[in-house]
């Protein structure tokens, strides 16, 4: 309360708790107390924590110099035929075929390939399939992604936009005999390639 026509500030007290009898405390020196107790922590540990250095070598991993020796790898090189996204023509399509599918030598169940023009789709329905599990090898070389799906008569199976220069791999299980549909479009000339290869 301000001081009116001189007359001295009434300070505040507080009631001390306890069993003694009361006594008066002042409200002053309790923030005071605050901030030195609060200084005084946070410098003990500030104190406590500057001296602890840890050391993460526990001799599993090898010194940095040996990784980069051990990472350090020739450049490949993007010039090969294999990186780029130019449809290769008739001619050149068989070879392109064999060098981006799973390797020769496995029990293949259905493939097909060929040359899409832009906006072009295709579709492809096989003979019924034995039941079992199937991996589905999908590639594509086109300036953009080439939309393939697979369905049987009640469901879709894969449906994806793969983007070229890749080869995507997917597990196909059928529970008993089944006739597949695949459907392919592109959205600029393209070569496409699938294949179907029993587990």
């Amino acid at each position: 309360m301000p001081a009116i026509n001189g007359a001295p500030l009434r300070r505040q007290a507080a009631l001390s708790p306890g069993p003694d009898p009361p006594r008066k405390v002042s409200l002053r020196s309790r923030p005071w107390t605050v901030v030195v107790l609060s200084t005084a922590a946070a410098l003990l540990t500030s104190a406590v924590s500057a001296g602890c250095e840890y050391n993460y070598n526990d001799g599993w991993r090898p010194p940095l110099n040996d990784i980069a020796a051990a990472t350090t790898s020739p450049q490949p090189d993007f010039s090969a035929d294999q990186w780029q996204n130019d449809p290769v023509g008739a001619a050149g399509l068989e070879a392109w075929v064999e060098t981006v599918q799973l390797g020769s030598g496995l029990q293949v169940a259905h493939r097909g390939y060929g040359l899409l023009r832009a906006g072009e789709i295709r579709s492809e329905v096989t003979a019924g399939l034995p039941a079992g599990r199937y991996v589905l090898a999908l590639a594509c070389r086109s300036k953009k992604a080439v939309a393939f799906s697979v369905t049987n008569e009640a469901y879709g199976l894969v449906h994806l936009s793969l983007l070229c220069g890749s080869t995507r791999r997917n597990v196909i299980y059928l529970s008993q005999e089944t006739v597949l549909t695949f459907r392919v479009e592109a959205e600029s000339a393209a070569n496409y390639a699938y294949r179907l290869i029993w587990l």
